[in-house]
């Protein structure tokens, strides 16, 4: 019963972070990849909004920009995403003590329960060989997307994707 209250946070702290796991082919030549594309193929298929693939594209082409790749219509390497998503519910029980209705008549416990219904994203970020027509990195992040706003959903597309693509190239890979 004890470890309620530690669930409770690990499952609220989930709520607001990014987690993030990636995958590579360790044969790749990772330091030969200079230049990139979007597959368009690959990102006509993920099933989200228009408006969602652009704050994506855009917020991969600002990381990988960033990490020293450019932008090509020759490039030696492609970009595609895959989406999937599904609802979740948190529960939060916070037993204030204090005055009030409760288990303990003579202290009193306030029961307050707040449910949280959510979206839990999962983005997948594919980098796939031009040359080979081979996937050589997969990197993968899950969180909370609760964003109606479209800046915030912006920003949160941002920090997704810059947690994913922290990863790219892998450490034992990358140029030296």
């Amino acid at each position: 019963l004890k470890l309620y209250p530690l669930l409770l946070l690990i499952v609220l702290s989930s709520c607001s972070s990014v987690k993030v796991t990636s995958d590579y082919d360790t044969k790749a030549e990772f330091k030969t990849y200079k230049t990139f594309a979007f597959y368009k193929k690959g990102i006509d298929k993920a099933k989200i909004s228009d408006l969602d693939k652009k704050r994506i594209m855009r917020a991969i082409e600002k990381e990988l920009v960033a990490k020293g790749y450019t932008k090509s219509s020759n490039p030696d390497f492609l970009v595609s995403i895959f989406t999937k998503s599904r609802e979740r519910v948190s529960i939060n029980n916070n037993n204030n003590f204090g005055w009030g209705w409760g288990y303990h008549p003579w202290l009193g416990m306030n029961q307050n329960i707040r449910v949280n219904q959510y979206t839990e994203g999962t983005l997948f970020i594919d980098i796939i060989d031009k040359n080979k027509n081979e996937l050589i990195w997969q990197g993968i992040g899950s969180g909370a997307m609760r964003m109606k706003n479209p800046k915030k959903k912006e920003k949160r597309v941002d920090t997704f994707v810059k947690e994913i693509l922290s990863d790219y190239p892998p450490e034992d890979q990358a140029e030296k």
